[in-house]
């Protein structure tokens, strides 16, 4: 795996990343840090990618079980450590798992074994950040 970020200087703080699978992600600063604001934080980004990764795992494993998914949403909230680096150190996830007759053993089955197993970018954020998660789950 690969990728190239660039610095779109020279004022401000917006950085271009192309990915090795050739997508273009873009990423800016607040503006008491130099930036403008035009894109993502990168720490958001790390955190989507960690939402991401985890609701990708829920709804495979959830449709290689012949489960009736039909929507998967993740709300994330995290809290940061006050000093550098300001690692993620709480990070709570909300699964809304919408689908037909979805049992709630299931649902919390494969969340777990996201989270447990699966996702990569749980596993390394779980070094700095305990993780909790809720499921929520909405008949179709």
């Amino acid at each position: 795996m690969q990728c190239s970020v660039q610095w779109n200087g020279p004022e401000g703080m917006l950085f271009v990343t192309k990915t090795g699978s050739g997508h273009i992600i873009a990423m800016d600063g607040a503006p008491e840090g130099g930036g403008n604001n035009l894109a993502p934080r990168p720490m958001e980004l790390l955190l989507s990618g960690a939402g991401g990764c985890s609701a990708y795992d829920v709804v495979l494993i959830l449709k290689r079980g012949r489960h009736a998914v039909t929507q998967c949403t993740v709300d994330i909230n995290a809290e940061r450590a006050t000093e550098d680096p300001k690692v993620f150190t709480k990070i709570h996830f909300h699964f809304k798992v919408t689908g037909k007759s979805l049992s709630r053993d299931a649902v919390e089955r494969a969340v777990k074994l996201s989270h447990d197993k699966y996702c990569s970018a749980v596993a390394m954020l779980e070094k700095t950040a305990e993780f909790t998660h809720e499921v929520t789950i909405i008949e179709a």
